[in-house]
């Protein structure tokens, strides 16, 4: 358990890991000008990102935290800086700080972060020219997959383009890397952003967190000399986007009536325990269920399963109006269940329907649902971890991709 994240639907999030220590991102007064990665609790010091700083947050709209290895990685989507000669473009962001981050010295980034850095998420239709999707929309938390630590987000585009929806994968690995590259900067107020040349980069390397093998010398961050603070002030924003897995979404959903707007993903799927179903939740209260399919390793493709209207009016209608929009969705594994939320109700959906194939066994193996098996009884039925089952089910539920489905 590496912490939960919570979204408040008011651009605000919260992450609570096991160190007991709570970092929020949020905005602290009421027009939402002051926008604030923030730590409190614990025994670090309460530290902030530069206040009133562009260069750091520009109107962001936070998504998701995540505890993971050495730092706190934050998602989310805001006004891009090094496109402000285009008016407001909004790009796809993660950021990082260290955990063990404890401020700058009294010259320089007192009582505030001194290894934020964040960087362009790429998610993106790869040709002649990219037809990025930037509007970021949800982040799962990282998950395991093929000896690979990854991250699943759904993006949409501008509300004024053509509707469209994707889903792409980040292996942290290169999220990792990214941070790992050349920084950005703009020289002057009119000049475009350019890479900065390795040769100015001071020493110890901004970004890289206190009391590592690598700075074995800076005991804690405070340490640090001033141009390596004054350098990471100026210098937030990466050069490289982080690139998605196959650099392509894994799935793509465009020209449709709707655009996606969650996703949660059970990598334990199955009487195994190693397929991966992902669930896309929708602004129209409509789910979309996958099979993750693997090649050479790589989450690439995906197999549709069924498509879920969720939306109960009678118990989600207020007055009247129905806003079928999903805010957020969370897989029960022991009760076998998705819970789904609207803004003014919770609903809760099986994570399969094996009833619906009936008697019809060549349905019911060629579904491909991981969660679905024929049993002796001449029924589809759910199919769990047991002894007793898993021998003779195991050809069923496993079916190929060349099964046909006959009709009965």
């Amino acid at each position: 358990m590496t912490g939960m994240a919570v979204d408040f639907l008011s651009l605000s999030l919260s992450l609570l890991p096991p160190d007991g220590k709570l970092y929020s991102a949020t905005v602290t007064d009421f027009l939402a000008i002051d926008a604030v990665i923030y730590r409190s609790l614990g025994d670090s010091p309460t530290l902030r990102t530069v206040k009133h700083d562009s260069k750091c947050l520009k109107e962001p709209y936070f998504v998701q935290a995540v505890n993971y290895g050495d730092f706190i990685y934050f998602f989310y989507r805001e006004i891009a800086m090094e496109y402000n000669t285009m008016g407001k473009v909004v790009f796809p962001r993660v950021a990082r700080v260290c955990k063990n981050d404890r401020g700058g010295s009294q010259r320089v980034l007192e009582k505030q972060w001194t290894s934020f850095l964040k960087t362009r998420l790429n998610c993106s239709i790869p040709g002649d020219s990219h037809f990025y999707f930037n509007i970021l929309q949800a982040v799962t938390d990282v998950i395991h997959i093929n000896g690979r630590d990854v991250v699943m987000a759904t993006f949409s585009t501008p509300y004024n383009s053509i509707p469209g929806s994707a889903v792409c994968a980040y292996d942290m690995a290169e999220v990792a890397n990214a941070f790992m590259g050349r920084f950005k900067e703009q020289k002057s107020p009119d000049s475009t952003w350019t890479p900065v040349s390795e040769d100015k980069v001071p020493k110890p390397r901004p970004g890289c967190c206190a009391g590592t093998p690598s700075l074995e010398k800076y005991k804690v961050s405070n340490e640090f000399p001033d141009d390596t603070l004054n350098f990471i002030k100026q210098h937030p924003l990466m050069d490289e986007a982080v690139p998605s897995i196959a650099n392509r979404p894994w799935f793509l959903k465009t020209m449709v009536r709707y655009r996606l707007t969650r996703i949660s993903v059970d990598n334990a799927a199955g009487p195994y325990r190693n397929h991966t179903v992902v669930f896309l939740g929708s602004e129209k209260g409509i789910i979309l269920k996958f099979l993750a399919k693997m090649n050479s390793g790589l989450l690439n493709d995906s197999l549709f399963l069924e498509e879920l209207n969720v939306y109960n009016p009678e118990k989600c209608s207020i007055d009247g109006v129905d806003d079928k929009r999903i805010v957020s969705m969370q897989i029960d594994n022991q009760g076998h269940s998705l819970f789904v939320a609207f803004t003014s109700c919770v609903v809760k959906v099986p994570l399969s329907r094996c009833e619906r194939h009936g008697k019809c066994k060549k349905s019911c193996i060629a579904s491909r649902d991981p969660y679905c098996g024929w049993v002796s009884e001449g029924a589809c039925r759910q199919v769990v971890l047991d002894p007793k089952y898993v021998p003779a089910h195991s050809t069923i539920i496993y079916s190929s991709h060349n099964t046909i489905c006959a009709m009965c």
